[in-house]
This record gives structure tokens, sequence and C-alpha cells, in this order.
């Protein structure tokens, strides 16, 4: 299926670059492995129940949400062991390390993916139940 998208020329510059220097053949094959793995992603978050350890990294602007995002990561106290943190200017990247009940969890991504001043959130499931 032929389809379209909008992206800013530095993004599609870099996107240009990355695959090419990783010798695909082009940017289609590119962009369906980078839905691939989006896809990947999200479902193995979807489909684990049970208790699991996790590790969530995302990167948010200090000053829009800072404040916000503590009160969020007091409500998952319950499945937060630790976090660190470094700031990069206005930017700054949080690893937090989680352990306990994959839906607790789920909702603790979801919860960090709805600030508009976090960038990214990436989970990388260390353990699972099932």
């Amino acid at each position: 299926m032929r389809t379209s998208l909008n992206v800013s020329e530095d993004i599609l510059d870099e996107f240009d670059e990355t695959w090419q220097a990783e010798g695909l053949d082009s940017r289609s094959r590119a962009i369906r492995e980078a839905m691939q793995e989006y896809i990947e992603g999200h479902s193995q978050l979807e489909e684990v129940s049970g208790d699991v350890v996790a590790v969530l990294a995302f990167d948010y602007q200090h000053h829009e949400v800072i404040h916000d995002l503590h009160s969020a990561q007091h409500q998952f106290q319950d499945v937060i062991e630790t976090m660190s943190h470094t700031h990069q200017g206005d930017w700054c990247l949080e690893t937090v390390f989680c352990h306990g009940d994959a839906a607790r969890i789920r909702e603790l991504v979801y919860r960090l993916r709805d600030f508009d001043g976090v960038g990214r959130v990436k989970t990388m499931l260390l353990r699972s139940a099932t």
C-alpha cells in the first residue's frame, strides 16, 4: 500500500543518513522496519500481564512538566523502585526502574506519554511472568 506523511526536513535527513549507513536497500524498507519495531514495542507492553520488571526512559522539558511529573511519579511509587536523572540544558533524561503489576506499569507509561513536555517514552521489559 502506498501512503504519504509529513516529516520535517531535518528528521528526514537524519532518517535517510541512518538507513543508508545501515546498508538498507531503500527508505521504504527502513520505514517498514521502523513501523514493525514500533508495533512490537507497543504490542509487547499491551500483551504482558502479571508481575514484571521494566525500565522506562523518557526525555522531557524540565520547566514545562517537572511539577506534574513529580506528582505522577508519587502516584506510582507502588511500582517505581528507583530513578536516575540527568539534565541536558532545558531537557532532562529520566530512567525509571519499575517492578510490579504489568497493568500498573502500563498505566504509568500512558500517564507519562500524556504530558506535552515529554518527548519520548521508551519501555524495556526485563522479565515477565507470562
